[in-house]
């Protein structure tokens, strides 16, 4: 029976069968029950057999989405089902990566399909708008950038996603802070989108109802990386929350943080972590602000400033309830506020602090804490001094490095104040008071106990490297100290020479390798472009032997000493001159025989290879570098590590370098040191200058031996000449007393011709005058005679005047009548004329343009006939050639006795009329050029 049953049984589906069956009908489905059936069939098998529901059913479920997006159950269970999808179990056989790749794929390839999800954070259903954002989430996480780029380009897609930090459901609004601050870690536009929608305003109030920073948990924590992603290199978003005054509400909550560790409610230990881990991160969104060579540094740090931020946060610094952790990074956060800018620098040198060794216990009140007991307070730079030369606790050390970073930055840029430090450090060396946080006391001590603490040695360098490098100025001042009495029969040594002493009695000794690195530190700052220094120290000539003898002794568990060793040699080398106490030819004997050109380079190379110094930048400079328990593997300052790799070949270099050329160097403006080879080529010609003086002078005294022959040649010539001038004067005077005879004989003689002349002349005038009067007698009786016979002749004219008048009168009336017929006839006449005149003259006008025309018709023609009569001569040719040719043949014809016929004859008759005719129409044409 049973047997039966199982026969008739239907057959068994497996899952991939069942899972095909139920995307059949989800996608056929018209109702919405069928729809929500097939979905929840679907959840069943999405955790364990994903890739078979997403590659049958992804598609349907997203178009779900869009049309059943008013149903809330029906949206819950295909979100869930999607969830699934993208997060399967790790045992499912089809689990992959891939998969929440290609779910990724399929939903940014559309951008309605992002949208629907957008448009679900309109609901306010908990799971509508909860599994929204995880699968969004979920999308993000496997294509972060196409995400980005679909919620952008949404139009209400930022507001929606923004709009979700006001929601008072925790787990909504967490999911929110996740999904925003995944979209902004990367994209600066969401940044900037997100800020405008009033992202900050909405994080702090989130961070004030969660407990701000000292009760707050995970969602505070939350709001501070999306406030960090939001302001993270986006100079616009750092304007906008600068200018709508948010930097006061960064100070109000550390200053909050300062008022509750100081009160009784201070929040419970098993807090405290969480508590640090908000501070630290206020602390690291407030040195966003502050990166350095960014154009806003400046601004921000002015408007920190304005908030009595950087109050709070040296408070924070100092307060000894504080994790160490906290506080090395509020010191470093305090230092990036105030490098670089002068004003806030010299204001952060007047704040107190608390005193690093001076905490009292609180005050009990009928049997509670009344707060702390007043505090001792100190400057905030002696402190920080304070706190990092004498702290020598392990657990400190990111403290005390913070602080070195802090006075570094209050030193940075600020010349005044660099050298106030280090007169400040100077006076209180030479003073007789013991002062324990003196660097130049500390470095130059004699007593080589440093109980277990190398650093006090090494931030001491690290603040006198930071004094020195680069500053001429302050080299010149350090270089004054010297130490020892000579009034108690001490040995007086310079400041770089004590320094030498300790760096080769720490080597020997063996102490802790970041001593000698401390001294190395400075010394190859110190000496580096610096003659008087390298000088300085060679003047003490066992010095370099010491040193050298170091390096031979190849150590290798002290690379990094010897390494720096070698390279101050090269240094020293390369800056001497050929006037060092050690010259330059015995340094450079030292490094080549004694020590060796290969070890030399070899310790230097290593040097720079070694990972220490190779890998800085990524290696922990702090105390989370300590291995085992010991000491920090921090054996570098930063600015010491690019010296040595900005000069690194220079120095490799320098022990090729000749001994007789000298490197020049330009200190402040003025270059010490020159070369050897200038120097001789120099010397060489000043000698060749004097030689040429000297062969010049010899000149000068030939030549003025030569003046003084010249010169008395001159004054004997000069005698001769004067007595000739004499001889020349006395035969002058002659002449002139001879010429003044001849003279006076020539006037006289002058006067005498003129006289006689005058004479002459007069006679002359009385004869002529004697011819006038004659004339004159005969003149007038011509006259009258004339006169009678003119008087005559008046009476027979005025005779035959009467006669004539009388026959004019009467000729005068007849030639009147005359007259008056005449005019009329000529000026009738005269208007013929006229008339014939401008007909005269038209015709003129017009003969004139036929003349032109004629003549241009003739110049034509001319060219023409020119043209024809050259094309004849040529055809007259050709037929004369023709015509002889002609005649030959007739002649051979008739020799031949054949006929021939004479009509070729007349055909030459004819052509030659026609010419005829043409040369006689030619001649015509010219005629009338001719006459027109």
């Amino acid at each position: 029976m049973f047997r039966i049953l199982e026969a008739q049984a239907p057959a068994k589906q497996n899952a991939t069968a069942t899972i095909e069956t139920l995307c059949e009908r989800l996608q056929s489905a018209t109702l919405l029950e069928d729809r929500r059936a097939a979905i929840l069939g679907l959840r069943s098998f999405a955790k364990q057999w994903p890739a078979s529901v997403a590659s049958g059913s992804l598609r349907n479920l997203i178009r779900c989405l869009n049309k059943d997006l008013e149903d809330v159950d029906t949206t819950k269970n295909t979100l869930e089902t999607l969830l699934m999808l993208f997060n399967p179990e790790k045992s499912s056989p089809e689990a992959s990566d891939d998969i929440a790749l290609w779910l990724a794929d399929e939903f940014t390839q559309r951008q309605e399909n992002i949208t629907v999800l957008l448009d679900l954070l309109e609901s306010y259903d908990f799971y509508s708008r909860l599994y929204s954002l995880q699968l969004i989430s979920a999308i993000s996480t496997a294509r972060p950038e196409r995400t980005q780029e679909c919620v952008g380009t949404s139009p209400v897609g930022v507001s929606r996603l923004v709009a979700v930090l006001d929601d008072k459901r925790e787990a909504v609004r967490s999911e929110g802070l996740l999904l925003l601050a995944s979209l902004t870690s990367s994209s600066s536009e969401l940044q900037k989108v997100v800020a405008y929608e009033s992202a900050f305003d909405r994080i702090f109030s989130i961070i004030d109802v969660e407990g701000s920073l000292t009760h707050g948990g995970v969602p505070v924590q939350d709001c501070l990386s999306l406030l960090a992603n939001l302001l993270r290199l986006n100079i616009s978003n750092q304007n906008l929350f600068r200018e709508s005054g948010w930097t006061k509400k960064l100070a109000a909550l550390l200053s909050d943080v300062l008022r509750t560790s100081h009160s009784s409610e201070a929040a419970a230990e098993w807090t405290r972590p969480q508590q640090d881990k908000n501070v630290w991160g206020l602390l690291a969104i407030i040195r966003l602000f502050l990166t350095r060579g960014s154009i806003g540094t400046q601004a921000n740090q002015r408007s920190f400033w304005h908030s009595r931020l950087l109050d709070q946060v040296v408070e924070i610094s100092f307060h000894s309830s504080m994790d160490m952790s906290i506080r090395a990074e509020a010191l470093v956060t305090a230092a990036d506020l105030i490098r670089g800018n002068a004003q806030l620098q010299e204001a952060f040198a007047q704040l107190d602090v608390p005193s690093p060794h001076s905490q009292q216990p609180a005050i009990e009140v009928n049997g509670h804490a009344n707060g702390a007991a007043p505090q001792l307070r100190d400057n905030v730079i002696s402190a920080l001094l304070e706190v990092a030369l004498v702290t020598s606790t392990l657990q400190a050390f990111d403290v005390r490095l913070a602080c070195c970073d802090c006075i570094k930055a209050y030193m940075q840029g600020h010349t005044p104040i660099r050298q106030f430090f280090l007169r400040r450090a100077i006076d209180g060396h030479t003073s007789d008071e013991i002062e324990p946080d003196n660097i130049l006391t500390i470095l130059l001590q004699t007593d080589r106990s440093h109980n277990g603490d190398p650093y006090r040695v090494w931030i001491a360098a690290v603040l006198l490297f930071s004094l020195l490098h680069e500053d001429f100025d302050a080299k010149s001042t350090t270089m004054q100290v010297t130490e020892g009495d000579a009034e108690k029969g001490e040995e007086v040594v310079s400041c770089i020479q004590a320094l030498a002493g300790n760096l080769i009695s720490a080597e020997q000794n063996l102490e802790d390798e970041r001593v000698p690195i401390a001294y190395l530190t400075i010394l190859c700052s110190w000496l580096y472009e610096d003659h008087d220094a390298v000088n300085d120290f060679l003047s003490e000539g066992s010095l370099i032997q010491s040193i050298a003898q170091l390096v031979t002794q190849n150590n290798q568990s002290r690379m990094l000493t010897l390494g720096l060793c070698a390279f101050l040699l090269g240094i020293v080398y390369e800056f001497s001159t050929k006037d060092s106490p050690v010259p330059r030819d015995t340094i450079h004997q030292i490094l080549t025989t004694r020590l060796g050109r290969e070890r030399y380079i070899d310790h230097i190379t290593k040097l720079r290879e070694h990972p220490v110094l190779r890998n800085y930048e990524v290696l922990p400079q702090d105390l989370s570098s300590s291995q085992l328990g010991g000491l920090p593997q921090v054996y570098f300052d930063g600015t010491f590590v690019e010296f040595v790799k900005d000069n690194f070949s220079r120095v490799l270099r320098a022990i090729d370098r000749a001994p007789g050329l000298e490197v020049p160097v330009i200190a402040n403006g003025i270059q010490k040191g020159i070369s050897r080879e200038l120097v001789d080529s120099l010397k060489a010609q000043v000698d060749d200058r004097s030689q040429s003086i000297q062969k010049l002078e010899s000149d000068v005294l030939t030549l003025e031996r030569k003046l003084e022959q010249e010169q008395a040649d001159h004054r004997k010539a000069k005698d001769s000449a004067a007595i000739e001038l004499n001889r020349i004067r006395n035969v002058n005077e002659a002449l002139q007393r001879h010429h003044e005879d001849d003279l006076q004989r020539l006037q006289k003689e002058s006067r005498a011709t003129q006289q006689e002349l005058m004479r002459q002349h007069e006679a002359e005038i009385r004869r002529l005058e004697q011819d006038m009067q004659k004339l004159k007698a005969d003149s007038e009786a011509s006259l009258n005679q004339l006169r009678e016979r003119d008087d005559a002749e008046i009476k027979d004219l005025k005779t035959i005047i009467a006669r004539l008048r009388t026959e004019l009168d009467k000729s005068s009336r007849e030639h009147v009548l005359d007259l008056q017929t005449a005019h009329e006839d000529y000026s009738t006449k005269l208007s013929e004329l006229e008339l014939r005149l401008k007909r005269a003259e038209d015709r003129s006008a017009d003969a004139e343009s036929r003349a032109s025309r004629l003549q241009q018709d003739a110049e034509t023609k001319e060219v023409a006939r020119k043209t024809a009569q050259t094309e004849l001569d040529d055809l007259l040719m050709v037929l004369g050639d023709l015509e002889e040719k002609r005649s030959k043949d007739k002649k051979r014809l008739r020799a031949l006795g054949e006929p021939t016929s004479d009509g070729e004859e007349n055909d030459d008759d004819a052509d030659a009329d026609e010419e005829e005719e043409e040369e006689e129409e030619e001649e015509e044409v010219s005629n009338e050029v001719e006459d027109a």
